[in-house]
């Protein structure tokens, strides 16, 4: 299924469309500080606003610190719980109410690949294509990260 992904990270905007998809619009608060290493700019919640076939729907990413969990991003959409987390250094695993339906790799430049479980539906993969792109996916294990710590921190 083909999906347009249009991400404008200088001015915090995130377009997905596609035939027989809906589209999410993921737009970033003007005057919003600017994390580089989001693509989309920002991790704050109240900075951002999702909508879904042009309906309101409810974005909270986690803050991204430590562990792969706190990179978590979790989004209601008409009663559908959405959850995209790191699973591994360059991937996430998207969830619907608690089932796993998608793995999805984006490095930040907009481009996103995925794998799909049977049953996913066009509005799954929409929201999941939208996050990974806005988002990006994967991270580092906690002991490595902590590591990398520890070696910057000794002479």
């Amino acid at each position: 299924m083909y999906v347009q992904i249009d991400l404008d990270g200088t001015t915090g905007t995130l377009r997905v469309t596609g035939p027989h998809l809906p589209t999410v619009e993921l737009v970033r608060a003007p005057g919003t500080p600017v994390n580089r290493l989001v693509p989309i700019g920002t991790r704050r919640r109240a900075a951002l606003t999702l909508t879904v076939d042009g309906r309101p729907a409810r974005i909270r990413p986690a803050g991204g610190r430590l562990l792969r969990w706190s990179y978590r991003v979790d989004v209601r959409v008409d009663g559908t719980r959405y959850r995209l987390v790191p699973s591994g250094y360059d991937e996430s695993r998207l969830t619907r109410d608690g089932r796993k339906i998608g793995t999805l790799l984006c490095s930040g430049s907009g481009r996103v690949i995925d794998d799909w479980k049977p049953g996913a539906t066009p509005r799954d993969r929409a929201v999941g294509t939208a996050l990974a792109a806005a988002f990006g996916t994967g991270a580092s294990p906690w002991w490595e990260t902590v590591g990398g710590i520890v070696g910057e921190l000794l002479p």
